[in-house]
């Protein structure tokens, strides 16, 4: 414990008392740097590998503080090895990354609605998934929520539009070049419509669920997104949210299923949602 207490001192010495003007711009460049990083992040689903890297790094310096030299040599090895799989497994974000960065385009395009804006919101999409279900046209709604969806956003067109019923229908009405794939919501904009998603893997999946069925559950695997569908064979309404489809919805659950996503009300929705629908062709 001595130990701990003299390299804390030693470290809380060296910072007050050394530094240079050299060493206040290496530190504002650091900075600014990883500041730029975690902007570029927070929007796509690296943002989630980006905290748990933090966290590990964070870990072996306590590790190292506290003398544990098992843990400390585990996790920099891990910390080492696992900057080179992020690398590898997001060099596509990376690029993108880099391509911004050369464009100067790093801002960001979501904002806040206001309480009669939400109210329009949610009555929009209701009226038109309702609209749709009596129609029987295929529809998915892809929600964003902490875990940023840019890179889903991007394989479709993007409009970031206001949200609006009549260009929903229109999106998904048949023969029509955006009518497959999925919408990527954002707060109060449609950001992107024809969105490709990876289909969910699940074994207990119900053989009965169709490819729109399962890419919208796939997304709430990946992501902590909520997805709306409505099917184009039953017109039935879902709700898919962390791996979990909720079928069955009618004007009353789907407007509290929206009112929770937008106003941020009745905490007990989701629980309520999954206790009282469970039918067949529910998937757990």
């Amino acid at each position: 414990m001595q130990t701990l207490w003299t390299q804390i001192r030693d470290a809380l010495w060296n910072v007050f008392n050394r530094p240079t003007l050299l060493d206040a711009l290496d530190i504002l460049i650091v900075a600014i740097l990883l500041y730029g990083i975690i902007m570029l992040a927070r929007q796509t689903r690296a943002s989630a590998v980006l905290k748990g890297l933090v966290i590990l790094i964070v870990a072996s310096w306590v590790s190292d503080l506290l003398g544990l030299t098992a843990i400390n040599w585990i996790l920099l090895n891990i910390v080492n090895n696992g900057a080179v799989v992020v690398i590898i497994l997001f060099q596509p974000e990376i690029r993108k990354a880099l391509e911004q960065i050369g464009r100067g385009t790093l801002r960001d395009s979501s904002r806040l609605s206001d309480h009669a804006e939400n109210e329009y919101i949610v009555r929009e999409i209701t009226n038109c998934l309702l609209s749709l279900s009596r129609r029987r046209v295929g529809a998915l709604l892809v929600f964003e929520q902490k875990i940023g969806l840019k890179d889903i956003i991007e394989t479709g067109t993007q409009l970031d539009s206001r949200i609006s019923g009549a260009l929903l229908e229109n999106i998904f009405e048949p023969n029509t070049p955006l009518h497959d794939g999925a919408v990527v919501i954002r707060g109060s904009r449609i950001m992107s419509a024809g969105c490709i998603l990876t289909l969910a893997e699940g074994m207990g999946i119900s053989r009965e669920l169709g490819t729109r069925h399962r890419a919208a559950i796939g997304i709430t695997e990946a992501t902590d997104a909520i997805t709306l569908i409505v099917s184009e064979e039953t017109g039935i309404i879902s709700v898919a949210r962390t791996g979990r489809l909720t079928r069955h919805l009618d004007r009353a659950l789907l407007e509290q299923a929206l009112t929770k996503m937008y106003h941020q009300r009745e905490e007990g929705l989701w629980s309520l949602l999954f206790s009282r629908r469970r039918k067949k062709g529910d998937v757990a």
